[in-house]
């Protein structure tokens, strides 16, 4: 792979930027802050797989990003049986934007990996995430620098797997399927999506299910150098 990849696009959430650290780190302090008596760990065990559910429904366009917003926490308060009012659950979803990107915790490796690649080739990101979120993010957790091109699917208006957020990024970035990998923790988003238009992919395994499905897999970040 090393002698012909020239491009590597990598996913952010839960791939560079430890997306489940951070969102409970905010969920913690927005509770808090609204005087919420919530067992935090009882309402993230409901909310991870229900906003999993929300965000798989949001790529296959069957919820808008504002019914993603509300619904992932009115169903995981429904699921702890907890009753909060409308209004203070569309509070809740938009003070939980304002702070999830006040938490910028990478995974282990992640300034190293980027180190390491940034002088062998061009890097790139490719996010489903919300635009405005997704550039705060990497700025405050000083990762921009990095890349030299952002693909979000806001600006596409498709989301991935779809092959057009790919055949958009790699025209952003003037590079061929060929030359190119992606690097991310959703077999069905990131790595069969980029697959199906001729991407080398890499699999960030970060949980270790040990369920690539043939793929090239990775359970560190700091392994990449195996690949690349």
């Amino acid at each position: 792979m090393k002698d012909k990849i020239k491009h590597v696009f990598f996913d952010l959430d839960h791939t560079l930027w430890d997306f489940d650290k951070n969102s409970a780190l905010t969920f913690k302090k927005i509770f808090e802050l609204n005087s919420l008596d919530i067992n935090l760990s009882t309402f993230l065990e409901a909310y991870e797989p229900i906003n999993f559910k929300y965000w798989k429904l949001y790529r296959e366009e069957q919820v808008t990003k504002e019914a993603l917003r509300y619904g992932r926490l009115k169903d995981a308060f429904d699921a702890i049986k907890v009753e909060v009012e409308d209004d203070v659950i569309n509070h809740l979803s938009d003070a939980y934007i304002d702070y999830l990107t006040t938490f910028n915790h990478l995974f282990d490796g992640t300034i190293d990996i980027l180190d390491y690649l940034r002088d062998k080739y061009q890097l790139h990101i490719i996010t489903n995430g919300f635009e405005e979120a997704q550039e705060r993010k990497m700025h405050n957790a000083n990762i921009r620098e990095y890349f030299e091109t952002i693909t979000n699917s806001e600006m596409v208006g498709v989301k991935k797997p779809n092959p057009k957020i790919f055949n958009f990024a790699l025209d952003s970035a003037k590079a061929s399927p060929e030359q190119s990998v992606m690097i991310g923790d959703s077999l069905e988003a990131d790595i069969e999506g980029a697959h199906n238009i001729g991407m080398e992919t890499i699999y960030f395994d970060y949980k270790n299910l040990n369920n690539s499905n043939g793929y090239n897999r990775i359970t560190t970040l700091k392994s990449l150098e195996n690949y690349l």
